[in-house]
């Protein structure tokens, strides 16, 4: 999976993600009242979400269903990051956030666990 989603075209695959397959009626109404979209705006972003495949829609009440997860997005967006900004190394990734963020000792504990399930 390899769909670059914009911050926009995010905001409608949340609500997605959130509630599940939904007429983009019902999307509108959510986004309106988070971020005071309109309607025009909100079908126009939904529209570009299903030109890019990652949105499928049905009718017969422009039913909105989401066709990528949040899981497959988050690593499809980390992986085009580390390739870009570090030349795809994972560890200079992981040294940079580190030396910017530092973690605390179970935020440690919780990574080391990780690295090991991974290998």
């Amino acid at each position: 999976m390899d769909i670059k989603l914009f911050d926009s075209e995010l905001k409608v695959m949340e609500v997605l993600w959130e509630q599940g397959s939904l007429p983009a009626r019902d999307i509108v109404d959510v986004l309106t009242e988070r971020i005071g979209w309109n309607k025009n705006t909100t079908y126009t972003v939904i529209k570009k979400c299903i030109e890019k495949g990652a949105i499928q829609r049905e009718e017969p009440v422009f039913l909105c269903k989401p066709l990528v997860t949040k899981d497959e997005v988050q690593r499809s967006e980390t992986e085009q990051l580390i390739d870009k900004m570090f030349g795809g190394s994972s560890e200079l990734f992981f040294s940079a956030f580190l030396q910017n963020q530092g973690i605390s000792e179970e935020e440690a504990n919780r990574l080391s666990k990780i690295i090991k399930e991974a290998k």
